[in-house]
């Protein structure tokens, strides 16, 4: 059940939407379920056609009573008077009685302070249902003694008293939330996006560009430069004094009011970690390095895996940290750069996993505590790893590499998810959980081909079963799951050549299993294969690094002295110069 709380300045114009057709003559029966007085209170919807618009201005009259007397009083207009709340039940709940919504209308004013029972003096208010599955509550702020209604935190409060409703009554349990979320969009901006066929409202479809593009963006100008080539409208907020930017708008394409003119949303509004000062404090902290001239390209891939696995791992060993709040502030802020690095690996994978990944990426927005400001310098570590996926050679296309780094995050999202659902974090749980599921579909398309490509490979039956020995002395707990995986033929594979690089099979595993644990592993034997695939192309490009680095070594040792040819008047006089 999700109530959706707003305010308004236009009783009348409200009232005419709830008892019409709706905007695409979707409302049927428009009638009253309930309200502050029921006996003799205008009933527009189901009275004869003739007498609607009359019943609906008479209607607006006595609910705005109060209102006007306020107003004469104080000799202002009381601002946004007008009270709504839409509640509306979850698909495949069963369809609510008049009977059961009329309560449901007045716990919910009485929750949010519109009305409380038992105050004869409280806000005037109706409920009006015009659908199966939804009511609209409709109140005018101005309380029959001439103030105004304490009800701060309404949303909240409605919110919460929704979650008790739908446990009486049997209905879907939606998960609650915590405030830290981005917020969702209004009803009214539902609607609109339907309207001029869009799949997402204004602020959903800006928040998702602009989070991608933060995370691919090395400065505050390449990000404006970025959002403006997308056809994104930019206005910036100028300080007075110093003439800087210190803030900024952003309007999608095509999106115009009534007048003509863009609407426009804050980056805070559309996230509060894309305001530009959270903005600028990531983009100082994340700035892409240029090898050193002669020194090996990393595979940049494999790299931000290790900073991955490295980094932001090592918060979710631990659940019981002694220190609650350094613990949490740490998580909060490496998932904020996981998500991050989702949208640059969306941008930098393989082509046929890069849809997945952006679906992946979008619903990670919301698994992050995006109000909550958490900064850590591993946190940057993992930003900056990110740029290099962009920034850098290394694409991933070979699909191996990038099938390493979805492995280790397909993790992380686990262990994220874990964390929100211990710390009651119910939105970003569902939100992560929604991640993983692309995550996965884009983890087994990028893997796929790479482990069938190892499983050809397979060494001899002998090797193998040497290797398997190797697998139970090593791995004593997991070794039946291990070769029993179906990807065991491509670990051997590996483990062989592990081998051949100079790396024992045993203390090859020994080392990936002590990476992390294997308990929650779907398949242990894939998992083991990208750390040692990872390891042994580490332990390769070091050998690669050291070996150049000491040619150049030699070489420059070995090189004649050529003596330095004068220069000047004394050069001709020199006899030791060529003529």
């Amino acid at each position: 059940m999700v109530p959706d709380v707003s305010t308004g300045s236009r009783t009348r114009g409200l009232l005419s939407y709830l008892f019409g057709p709706g905007r695409r003559d979707e409302h049927a029966d428009p009638h009253i379920v309930a309200a502050f007085a029921m006996p003799g209170l205008p009933n527009p919807g189901r009275s004869p056609l003739d007498q609607h618009h009359q019943l609906l201005d008479q209607l607006a009259d006595y609910l705005d009573q109060p209102v006007r007397a306020r107003e004469m009083r104080l000799g202002a207009t009381v601002p946004q008077h007008v009270w709504h709340c839409p509640v509306r039940t979850a698909p495949g709940d069963r369809y609510l009685t008049d009977a059961e919504w009329a309560e449901v209308a007045r716990r919910i004013v009485h929750a949010t302070g519109i009305a409380p029972d038992g105050d004869d003096k409280g806000c005037r208010w109706i409920a009006v249902r015009h659908a199966d599955d939804h009511i609209h509550i409709m109140a005018t702020s101005v309380r029959e003694d001439g103030r105004r209604p304490r009800n701060k935190r309404d949303g909240q409060r409605a919110q919460t008293e929704c979650r008790k409703i739908e446990k009486e009554l049997g209905l879907r349990q939606l998960n609650s939330g915590d405030h830290t979320a981005a917020p969702m969009p209004t009803s009214a901006e539902q609607a609109k996006a339907q309207r001029t066929g869009h799949q997402q409202t204004a602020k959903e479809w800006l928040q998702e560009q602009a989070q991608a593009v933060a995370a691919a963006v090395r400065d505050e100008q390449e990000y404006f430069s970025t959002l403006t080539a997308l056809g994104i409208q930019v206005r910036y907020r100028i300080g007075p004094e110093s003439g800087d930017v210190i803030g900024y708008s952003l309007a999608r394409p095509g999106d115009v009011n009534a007048q003509g003119q863009p609407v426009y949303f804050g980056g805070s509004k559309l996230s509060p970690d894309l305001s530009i000062n959270r903005l600028r404090e990531r983009l100082a902290a994340q700035q892409p390095s240029t090898p050193a001239r002669g020194t090996v390209e990393p595979d940049r891939w494999r790299q931000a895996e290790t900073t991955l696995r490295e980094t932001a791992l090592f918060a979710y060993r631990d659940q019981h940290h002694p220190d609650v709040d350094a613990f949490d502030t740490v998580v909060q802020a490496q998932a904020a750069a996981f998500g991050e690095l989702l949208h640059t690996a969306a941008l930098a994978a393989p082509v046929h996993t890069r849809a997945e990944l952006r679906a992946a990426a979008t619903a990670f927005n919301r698994a992050t505590r995006s109000k909550v400001r958490a900064e850590h310098q591993q946190a940057a570590a993992l930003r900056t790893a990110a740029k290099q996926l962009l920034y850098t050679a290394g694409s991933g296309e070979d699909g191996a590499t990038a099938a390493a780094l979805l492995s280790t995050a397909v993790f992380v999202v686990i262990a994220i998810a874990r964390w929100h659902q211990t710390r009651g974090h119910q939105q970003q749980a569902h939100a992560a959980q929604q991640s993983l599921v692309h995550l996965r579909t884009a983890y087994r398309q990028t893997a796929e081909s790479v482990i069938a490509d190892l499983t050809r490979r397979t060494p001899t039956p002998k090797t193998t079963d040497r290797l398997a020995a190797q697998v139970q002395a090593a791995v004593p707990d997991h070794a039946q799951r291990i070769l029993a995986d179906p990807s065991w033929p491509a670990l051997a594979t590996a483990l062989a050549q592990a081998e051949s690089s100079g790396q024992p099979p045993r203390r090859a595993l020994t080392e990936a299993v002590q990476q992390r644990e294997l308990t929650t592993a779907d398949r242990p034997a894939e998992v083991l294969l990208w750390r040692l695939r990872n390891a042994t192309a580490d332990r390769i490009d070091k050998r690669t690094q050291a070996a150049r680095a000491h040619t150049t070594s030699t070489t420059a040792k070995a090189a004649p002295t050529t003596p330095a040819v004068p220069t000047g008047p004394k050069a001709a006089s020199d006899p030791t110069r060529r003529r």
